[in-house]
């Protein structure tokens, strides 16, 4: 019972110290001027509850004549700027975080293109004439698309717009001692009312002067354009509805932000299945205002500034992707084998052995000269593991320089068949493609859209007229693209690590990888990508603020991973197989020793110069 008892003083203390703090404030309120049933004292009220429920640093006001708002400067004591025309001449450099004062509903005459997009979401506090009526400027603001509006009248009536309602307006309740009064009987009725949804016609205090307009849009269209270019926007023909719906990593962000906000996705009554869309004619009905959101992906390096843009949605790196090198044929397998380096030691020590050979018959040099040392068939025999003579009765240390000689033709031997058996095996590649001067070294041309040749290509690799005719430019993108998703290894072609995944992805399903993606040879290698989007879209802060939740949570990596599997799922892509490796050979051909006969053939010529070298010395010098 006690502690019971103690509970309540301690709950009756604590609303007594709510009720206390509020008539404080209550009072610092009323002490603002000796007057305070006047306008000018409401309107202090008014602008400081502004900015309890969102603070600002910059007033703007707009107003070629003397009005109520121009008395409340000292008060106010923030930084100021003052539009008599209607406009301002400059472009908007300073802080956004503005409260608009408009002294009549016809003030505001902004022109300026580039303050008009800073100050769109800024918050908008009209002084209604008597002969105005609330509907008319809520409606003149909303063609403007400009949302956050509200109205006080000279007998103090206070009105907020509203889009998404029959009346485009509500009307709130200015005097704060009212509204003062109810919040301490509200923290009476705490435990009764505070899982309870507050009513804002019952209780119109309680109602914020500013909201958020679009969190609810109750079925307002988005125009909406996907490129098609899979898997990152595509066209889905719903066969249970026989709507056409978009897919996509893109696409899905556009969906997703529509059922958030309780909107609809609209697409033209003329889209067809599979219709590519250029980037530059999607960004043309961006400017026109015919799109609000384009499901394509635009860098920041195309514009100078990001009007058009949202918030980076992606980073990406643009490289080249690349065959992937041929094997090697048999016939050239011979020769790769026999590296310079290995031949020469094999040369030297042949030379060590014979001379080894030749000191070791008689302990001496009577029996050395060049053509012993250079041709000794018994060490050449013996390194090539054939058979040789042995002299008759050899000394201990010719038999030590024998097994040295059979010891390296074994190594030598087992080195090369091994070598020469895993080889025709598993065949080795062609060189990898590492560097940009490789490539132009290459038998491939880089297939390039001609539009983006000249910033992608020739500015960045500094291409001359002697090598430019390793490019091949297309003036039709939609055969680039049409080569480029048929994997036709003719050429290299640019693409964004994006776009790899699913190509990687479609490959794995390849009897053969027929392209890699090359790090080392990069156009740019890091990219920010964002969508674009009407100049003025209301709901722009809104839409970037679900982009950087569907980051947060990892569904945009989700997304794109899956992006391949989900459009063969919708029967848009198929797991078809473009590569053709080559059948292996289990057998030689003649062809495949091509290079084995023409050595041949060397030594042999080699071996008949050096004979008729020999009978001619014979002749001459006259030796039988």
């Amino acid at each position: 019972m006690a502690a019971g008892l103690d509970a309540m003083q301690l709950y009756i203390l604590f609303i007594s110290l709510a009720s206390l703090c509020h008539w404080l404030h209550y009072v610092q309120l009323k002490h603002w001027s000796e007057h305070p049933n006047l306008p000018k004292d409401l309107l202090l009220q008014l602008i400081e509850r502004i900015r309890l429920e969102r603070d600002y640093d910059t007033l703007v006001i707009y107003g070629s004549e003397p009005c109520v708002f121009h008395e409340l400067l000292p008060q106010l004591g923030l930084p100021t700027v003052l539009l008599s025309q209607g406009s301002s001449w400059e472009d908007w450099s300073f802080s956004s975080k503005s409260l608009l004062l408009i002294c009549n509903s016809n003030a505001e005459q902004e022109q300026n293109r580039r303050t008009l997009l800073k100050l769109q979401q800024a918050r908008r506090l009209v002084y209604l004439e008597p002969e105005k009526q609330p509907t008319e400027v809520c409606e003149a603001y909303f063609q403007r698309e400009q949302v956050n509006v509200a109205m006080v009248d000279a007998v103090g009536n206070l009105y907020s717009c509203r889009c998404f309602q029959q009346e485009n307006y509500v009307q709130l309740a200015l005097n704060l001692s009212d509204s003062y009064q109810t919040e301490s009987t509200a923290l009476v009725n705490l435990n009764s009312d505070f899982d309870k949804e507050s009513d804002s016609n019952s209780n119109p205090h309680y109602d914020a002067i500013y909201v958020e307009q679009f969190a609810n849009m109750r079925g307002l269209p988005i125009r909406a354009e996907p490129d098609q270019n899979g898997p990152r926007a595509f066209v889905y023909h719903k066969p249970s509805t026989g709507e056409y719906e978009i897919k996509g990593y893109l696409s899905n962000l556009i969906t997703s932000f529509a059922e958030r906000v309780n909107a609809t996705v609209k697409l033209r009554d003329d889209i067809g299945l599979g219709q590519k869309m250029h980037f530059n004619n999607i960004m043309q009905l961006v400017k026109l205002n015919q799109l609000d959101i384009a499901a394509t992906l635009a860098t920041t390096m195309d514009f100078g500034r990001n009007d058009y843009l949202t918030y980076p949605y992606i980073h990406s790196s643009y490289c080249f992707m690349i065959p992937v090198p041929a094997q090697l044929d048999y016939k050239e397998i011979y020769t790769l084998i026999v590296q310079p380096l290995v031949a020469g030691v094999l040369i030297v020590l042949f030379l060590i052995f014979s001379l080894l050979y030749i000191y070791s018959q008689d302990l001496n040099w009577r029996r050395f000269s060049l053509i012993e040392m250079l041709l000794n068939d018994r060490c050449l025999r013996g390194l090539l593991g054939h058979a040789f003579p042995m002299p008759a009765q050899p000394s201990r240390h010719l038999k030590a320089i024998c097994m040295l000689i059979c010891f390296a033709s074994i190594m030598t031997t087992t080195m090369y068949e091994s070598y020469l058996q895993t080889y025709f095996t598993h065949p080795p590649h062609e060189m990898i493609l590492r560097s940009f001067e490789d490539i132009l070294t290459s038998r491939y041309k880089i297939a390039v859209e001609r539009e983006r040749a000249i910033h992608w290509v020739f500015e960045n690799f500094n291409l001359t007229t002697t090598n430019a005719h390793r490019v091949l430019l297309f003036d039709d993108w939609q055969e680039l693209l049409r080569l480029r998703e048929t994997f036709n290894d003719s050429f290299i072609y640019p693409v964004a690590d994006l776009h790899w995944l699913t190509l990687q992805e479609e490959q794995k399903y390849f009897r053969g990888p027929v392209f890699y993606y090359s790090e080392d040879v990069c156009i740019k290698r890091f990219i920010l990508l964002a969508l674009p989007v009407r100049l003025h879209l209301p709901y722009r802060q809104l839409f970037e603020r679900h982009i950087l939740a569907m980051q947060e949570f990892g569904i945009l990596q989700f997304w794109m991973h899956n992006s391949f599997n989900e459009m063969v799922r919708l029967k848009v892509d198929s797991r078809m197989d473009y590569s053709h490796p080559e059948e292996p050979e289990d057998q030689l051909y003649v062809r495949d020793l091509t290079n084995i006969l023409i050595f041949y053939l060397a030594a042999h010529l080699l071996a008949c110069i050096c004979f008729v070298l020999e009978l001619c010395w014979a002749r001459i010098f006259g030796i039988k």
